[in-house]
């Protein structure tokens, strides 16, 4: 699993407002959810942003220590606010666990795949792990939880 601790999550609130940025707090749940159904084989991209001679230099940033940048636009996710699939901030927040859980489950079952980022091209288990956690870092840091 990634190494944050994920009881974190418990002092995100409604009225949480973002450092930067315009998601709101289950914005932002949904968003890192979506992330994770990336890497566990629910949703699947087809093409990255990056052609693959850049994958090599972007999976040396991706390991290295440091952060992602504020307010980066990713092209796939656009710039607009993606409309809310959960009823709740409670509700967003139980399917992200559930889908960290589908993510262990999934390369238990799958130990060679290799999901397509669609900023940092194929990325195994452990280059996944690296990614959610850097990218849970990044918005957690956004809303104050770290």
């Amino acid at each position: 699993m990634i190494d944050i601790d994920l009881s974190i999550l418990n002092k995100l609130l409604e009225q949480t407002k973002p450092h930067w940025g315009g998601m709101s707090p289950q914005h932002m749940v949904e968003h890192l959810s979506a992330a994770v159904k990336m890497s566990n084989g629910k949703i699947v991209f087809t093409e990255c942003m990056n052609p693959p001679e850049k994958h090599p230099i972007l999976k040396r940033f991706l390991m290295s220590n440091r952060p992602m940048p504020k307010d980066f636009v990713n092209t796939v996710v656009g710039k607009g606010l993606k409309p809310l699939i959960n009823n709740s901030l409670k509700e967003a927040k139980q399917e992200l666990i559930k889908e960290l859980s589908n993510f262990e489950k999934y390369f238990n079952e799958n130990p060679k795949a290799l999901p397509l980022n669609p900023t940092f091209g194929p990325l195994n288990f452990e280059e996944w792990k690296v990614f959610h956690n850097k990218h849970f870092t990044h918005h957690f840091t956004q809303f104050g939880l770290l």
